[in-house]
């Protein structure tokens, strides 16, 4: 099976505080496990509900894993709210406010050679609109509950991403804080 992999595009490597050091190849940076700057976006209904999607399972990694709303890089020149606006344009079909939500980094071993060393810009929004997803990158789409995200993982763990299950509790503290 062929799988989707990254084209040329370039990503942002970083230092621990998010100073730029240079760019690469993304397939790269994924292969020699290189710090470099990553965008996560949540988006969440007026009832409170997480929208995430599945990955298509021709991604280059973690295909087929249900994850955030949707995930990226930023590109050179690029800063990250533009990044994380253009990817949830892209793969959900979505346009809403974004807010900075908090950053961190995290490295994980994942599938297919992979390794993620990135320092994620974390963005969260909301909207009452139904995603209209791009096939090639989006498998599936589902509103769910706190709650409900919380039982299945901690009883299938291995049906989300690495990302989401390291980042999942921060966001829920974020929200909270936020009410």
């Amino acid at each position: 099976m062929e799988y989707n992999t990254p084209n040329t595009t370039q990503v942002i490597l970083v230092d621990t505080n998010d100073h730029p050091l240079g760019i690469t190849d993304k397939l790269e940076a994924h292969r020699q496990g290189l710090l470099h700057r990553a965008i996560l976006v949540f988006i969440f209904n007026h009832k409170g509900e997480w929208l995430l999607q599945r990955r298509t399972a021709f991604k280059y990694h973690s295909g087929g894993l249900w994850s955030n709303t949707c995930c990226t890089h930023a590109h050179p020149g690029e800063i990250p709210l533009e990044a994380a606006q253009r990817k949830l344009k892209e793969e959900m079909g979505l346009k809403c406010p974004l807010e900075k939500s908090f950053c961190f980094t995290y490295k994980a071993k994942l599938d297919h050679g992979v390794t993620e060393h990135e320092y994620e810009h974390v963005f969260t929004g909301y909207t009452e609109y139904m995603p209209d997803v791009n096939p090639l990158e989006v498998w599936d789409w589902k509103y769910l509950s706190s709650d409900i995200i919380r039982l299945d993982e901690r009883l299938h763990p291995e049906r989300y991403t690495v990302w989401f299950r390291q980042v999942y509790q921060k966001v829920l503290q974020y929200q909270k804080q936020k009410v």
